[in-house]
């Protein structure tokens, strides 16, 4: 279980097949207390960890199967990339976005980046079946990081994104045509599906 507040911008410094992806992402957090088996949010990802070591620089390791690779924009990793990284949600912790689980249930598309203010709009669309799950003032995950969306028309949907968190995260290179992961709020799943019944 995670927040979709990002905690660290990684970067990917190793990509090896070996049935599965394997990625080694380098990470600002103590390796040391990152436990084999534990959770990472990896842009939005819930990947395990695998193996973890500090030369010449602390990272991790996951493996990616092709499941995830096949649902996520993870397969266009490319070494270099940066990456959002939360780790697992623990007892006690602030819950300061929204409680985002990992799944990522569809890939979006950027198709407009427009300066406002100081924030940046930046308009999405969705795949077709998770747009009605999308709605005006609720929330959404997009590359892990816990989102508040301002409009919705149709499939594309509108977020802003303020100084802080551009530079907090990978969001500051943002450009059109990009792709995203993309989960719907778990609330916004629940209450769809209830209404399928009612």
């Amino acid at each position: 279980m995670f927040t979709g507040i990002v905690t660290d911008i990684g970067r990917v410094l190793e990509l090896e097949r070996r049935g599965d992806l394997r990625a080694r992402i380098a990470t600002a957090h103590d390796v040391a207390s990152i436990d084999i088996g534990a959770s990472i949010a990896c842009d939005g990802v819930c990947l395990t960890v695998v193996a973890t070591g500090t030369e010449p620089e602390g990272w991790f390791e996951v493996s990616i199967s092709g499941e995830t690779l096949s649902k996520t924009i993870l397969g266009g990793w490319q070494v270099g990339q940066r990456v959002n990284l939360e780790r697992a949600l623990k007892v006690g912790d602030e819950l300061g976005g929204h409680i985002v689980s990992g799944h990522v249930d569809g890939v979006a598309e950027v198709v407009r980046v427009a300066p406002e203010g100081d924030s940046v709009r930046v308009t999405f669309r969705a795949p077709e079946a998770l747009a009605r799950f999308i709605a005006p003032k609720g929330s959404v995950a997009l590359n892990g990081t816990s989102l508040t969306v301002n409009e919705v028309a149709g499939a594309e949907f509108g977020i802003n994104f303020i100084p802080h968190t551009q530079e907090v995260t990978t969001w500051g290179g943002i450009a059109p045509g990009d792709r995203v992961n993309l989960e719907i709020d778990t609330l916004a799943r629940y209450v769809a599906r209830l209404n399928e019944f009612a």
